[in-house]
């Protein structure tokens, strides 16, 4: 039955079929082998329906439409500056910058590929200029978006959430510590990059410029304060925090900047509503698929054949980590953790493994796979949006994965990285 599934299912992906239309005709292929009847289908229907029915996914349209509106308006710009400000005028420092805006848009949007789109669209031409490399500025943009998947509010981290009954509050803070040691990791290799190719500097700003770039970026630095401090102080939920970061982007843009009339709003939810419906589709077809394999006992069966059972928690979490980078390497990271965790899930509760750090460690590999070759979801993002050849957009991306694939064995041996700061918000 496995291989059917799994032969459809590659052959529709290969025909050009979006990712949705594998995933619920592998589901259907399964419930017809096992029940032999199309009456049974309504327990596939009730799974899709049973996927999407978790209140925690409302967080997503929501984080979606904020980092939508500041995208269209002066917000996401706004931070750039600030940020350009203060290291522009160091070895490598417009590299540098365009990481730490990757990390600091990503404290409002969640999405890799919102990121690559808000950063890169500014600061790619403003690097070549710089004297950089496109084939460095292209995999620095790609791959620096793998932070807004670890920085809270991360869309992957609410997805595991809800699929693994994990607090998602907990993985938000989890997730700041290998976000933040990415970004250290990034900047240091940019300024090693930019002596090497003994690339320019540009005028430091002065103190007077800088107080100016934050005064004006005072504004959108509430977004990280009102989400990730209110989730640390128990202020409001997750979900909540989606809906006041929404609230305060049309504040921002229709109020106080005045870049957006209200009208423009309907638009944007108009984008927004497209791309969720895409989102949740996926989500109710991972969960038919997901249950179906679950059903079928394939997992188990694979598991048995690794031989995970007789593995420590080092090698659990080493085989947990291959899976989904190279799940990722090929599939959209959604539909790799919808899949996936219920497979690993009764290993890790087997183990005795924190589902905060593995659920740290999935959302890191799924961010370093959406940046990896062959088929990373951020790659083509950047070859549609910068129009550039897909082997152009590549070439420079090894350096970066394999400081990633570093922070994951750091992660995986001192499990502290990313578990230090929930253990500090939330004590045991």
């Amino acid at each position: 039955m496995a291989l059917v599934m799994f032969s459809v299912m590659v052959v529709l992906l290969l025909l050009g079929f979006p990712m949705m239309v594998p995933l619920i005709a592998g589901a259907f292929i399964g419930v017809m082998e096992l029940f032999g009847t199309i009456e049974k289908t309504e327990f596939m229907i009730q799974q899709m329906l049973g996927g999407i029915r978790p209140s925690s996914l409302i967080a997503v349209p929501m984080f979606i439409l904020a980092a939508d509106i500041m995208t269209r308006g002066q917000s996401a710009g706004r931070l750039i500056d600030m940020v350009m400000a203060f290291v522009r005028h160091v070895r490598g420092g417009l590299a540098v910058s365009t990481a730490s805006a990757c990390a600091l848009f990503g404290a409002v949007s969640g999405s890799t590929q919102a990121t690559v789109v808000a950063v890169g669209t500014p600061l790619r031409p403003r690097m070549l200029k710089g004297g950089y490399k496109d084939s460095f500025v292209l995999a620095l943009i790609v791959n620096s978006s793998d932070i807004a998947f670890l920085i809270p509010p991360s869309i992957g981290m609410i997805i595991y959430g809800v699929v693994a009954k994990a607090s998602i509050p907990e993985l938000f803070i989890a997730g700041l510590g290998p976000g933040l040691l990415i970004l250290v990791m990034f900047s240091i290799y940019s300024m090693i990059y930019a002596k090497i190719k003994d690339v320019p500097t540009e005028p430091a700003a002065t103190w007077c410029e800088r107080a100016e770039a934050v005064k004006r970026a005072l504004w959108p630095l509430g977004f990280p304060v009102l989400i990730i401090g209110g989730i640390f102080f128990g202020i409001f939920s997750p979900t909540e925090a989606a809906a006041i970061s929404v609230a305060y982007a049309v504040f921002l843009e229709t109020v106080v900047f005045r870049t957006m009339k209200i009208t423009d709003l309907y638009q944007v939810a108009l984008s927004t509503g497209m791309v969720t419906a895409v989102v949740f589709i996926l989500v109710g077809a991972g969960a038919a698929f997901a249950w179906v394999l679950s059903f079928a006992q394939i997992p188990q069966q694979i598991l048995g054949a690794l031989g995970i059972d007789e593995m420590g928690q080092v090698g659990v979490l080493f085989t947990i980590a291959i899976a989904f980078f190279i799940g990722c390497m090929f599939v959209d990271p959604i539909v790799v953790i919808l899949i996936f965790v219920p497979i690993f899930a009764p290993v890790v509760e087997k183990t005795g493994l924190d589902p905060i750090l593995v659920g740290t460690l999935v959302t890191l590999q799924a961010a370093i796979g959406s940046a990896t070759p062959p088929f990373g979801c951020d790659i083509f993002t950047a070859v549609a949006v910068f129009k550039r050849p897909y082997l152009d957009v590549i070439r420079g991306t090894p350096p970066f994965v394999i400081m990633l694939l570093m922070v994951s064995v750091l992660l995986i041996f001192f499990p502290q990285v990313a578990l230090f700061l929930r253990d500090v918000a939330f004590p045991k």
